[in-house]
């Protein structure tokens, strides 16, 4: 009986465990699904859900962090960041077994050949999703030295966790709605002007801006407390590179399957 204790009670903080690593970060990741959405022609969204096998785009945002706990996936492992110096890409600088930028490239052109098959297809599509998330998130398209800011200890609101974290999760969270409130209030604000603005872009492009905000991110006080005035200088870098990883991935997709 108590062996059966211990088995249930590892499961709760299995469960626990991947919700704190996952769940919230999870939110981004949705917003960008949903905003791409509503870029697209109904059409498209149709046929790419059709792909996904009836699995909506925002839904299926987080796949590529729920399969890092399966072995047949371990390849993908790397693919959530890219190093960049000063936001121009080197490819003598990353993993040896890939990176967000180089997968994004690549697996686009296979979805675009279209000579894969069904499972293939399925699979490197929900890779995308993701994988234009996080070249959106610049602590994704981190500098050499400090893990995309998991090696920068801070204190957020009194508990203690590390940068990359706090804009990983914490912004958002701390907004106290739902992925679908944040869409709906960001969709407000996108434009004919700032579609043409993000959509005249290259992936290129994409590191650059992610670099341009790092003096922003890490604005950190001495006392590494970071608290109201963090937030109210910074979050709306937050909320733009939502608005930019929705607008171009609706935009990808279009490219594919438009």
């Amino acid at each position: 009986m108590k062996k059966i204790k211990y088995i249930i009670l590892a499961l709760v903080l299995t469960v626990c465990i991947h919700t704190q690593t996952f769940a919230w970060g999870a939110i981004g990741h949705y917003v960008i699904g949903k905003l791409a959405e509503w870029q697209m022609n109904p059409a498209t969204v149709e046929k790419v859900e059709a792909v996904l096998k009836q699995e909506s785009i925002s839904g299926v945002g987080v796949w590529m962090d729920n399969i890092r706990s399966d072995k047949k996936y371990e390849y993908t492992y790397t693919w959530h960041w890219v190093t960049t110096v000063d936001g121009e890409y080197d490819p003598t600088i990353q993993e040896e077994a890939g990176d967000a930028y180089e997968a994004f490239l690549r697996i686009k052109e296979n979805l675009k050949r279209g000579k894969l098959s069904a499972e293939e297809e399925r699979d490197q599509l929900r890779m995308l999703i993701h994988i234009v998330g996080d070249l959106h998130q610049p602590f994704h398209v981190g500098k050499p030295g400090d893990r995309g800011g998991n090696d920068v200890k801070v204190s957020f609101f009194n508990k203690e966790t590390n940068i990359h974290a706090i804009w990983d999760s914490d912004l958002i969270e701390g907004k106290k709605m739902g992925y679908t409130e944040i869409a709906i209030e960001l969709q407000k604000r996108i434009s004919p002007t700032l579609i043409n603005k993000y959509t005249k872009t290259t992936p290129a492009d994409w590191l650059r801006e992610a670099a341009a905000i790092r003096p922003d991110m890490y604005d950190i006080p001495e006392n590494g407390r970071i608290g109201y005035e963090y937030i109210y200088k910074h979050y709306h870098h937050t909320e733009e590179r939502l608005i930019a990883a929705g607008i171009r991935l609706g935009q990808v997709l279009e490219e594919i399957y438009g």
